[in-house]
């Protein structure tokens, strides 16, 4: 309340933010509408010391075309809450992987020309999201920069990436259905190209196994925490991970 009345912003002592939603949302109403004013919600005093030292990671993309109505917004030190909503159920269930297991607050709202047919709408997201990931990265000062393989029942499924700076995806995984929910399973390499190409990193993708709805889910969790590892900051060390000094 303090803050609010000054017109700044404050740490809250606490693991969330929850006493600070909408009543609707299961927040006290005594705290009812003060959440724009928290900049950081932990117990944890390293992460406010992190956010006090090297500031917010957070990102916000508007992609307006003739196909496609996109809004993301990204908190790579968040607590893994997602509000999406693309119109492809499957889609959302995916991407929804990525801030769970990445521990990201991540809002996707998509408006696509899905009377034509999912392509622009799924190509344009991944667009949008790396394109959140580059701002948010920022100078990328202190990062682990690499990161996960991670087996899911029947599936292996390895994701290892780099933000260096310079795009490029390896692809080793088949499919044999050609969807998957509503989405073509020919889409996948192109989301994780265009994710690569705006985000600026490498990725290398591969997957085995027999069941097409665990190995894509699998890759997607094993991106999301190649991408908690990766974004990992360290304020004690906190210089360009490149003997180049540039990323």
């Amino acid at each position: 309340e303090l803050a609010k009345n000054l017109g700044c912003r404050a740490i809250l002592l606490q693991d969330d933010t929850a006493s600070l939603r909408p009543v609707s949302e299961g927040g006290s109403a005594a705290c009812d509408g003060l959440e724009d004013y928290c900049a950081l919600a932990t117990k944890d005093w390293d992460k406010v010391a992190e956010f006090l030292f090297a500031g917010e990671r957070k990102a916000e993309v508007r992609r307006t075309t003739k196909e496609t109505d996109i809004y993301v917004s990204l908190n790579l030190d968040g607590n893994g809450h997602c509000d999406i909503a693309t119109g492809l159920g499957f889609f959302d269930h995916m991407l929804e992987q990525i801030g769970k297991h990445g521990g990201m607050d991540l809002t996707i709202r998509v408006k696509g020309d899905l009377e034509v047919d999912e392509h622009h709408t799924i190509e344009d997201t991944a667009l949008a999201l790396g394109e959140c990931l580059y701002q948010a990265l920022g100078s990328k000062r202190g990062i682990e920069r690499y990161g996960y393989a991670l087996p899911m029942d029947d599936c292996l499924c390895q994701v290892c990436l780099d933000f260096g700076g310079r795009p490029w995806l390896v692809w080793d995984a088949e499919f044999k259905r050609e969807k998957i929910g509503e989405m073509p399973t020919e889409m996948f390499l192109h989301f994780f190209k265009s994710l690569s190409d705006a985000a600026r990193m490498n990725l290398n993708v591969k997957a085995e196994g027999q069941n097409e709805h665990h190995k894509i889910e699998g890759i997607f969790k094993a991106l999301a925490r190649a991408l908690k590892m990766a974004v990992k900051r360290d304020i004690y060390h906190f210089e360009l991970p490149s003997s180049k000094g540039v990323l």
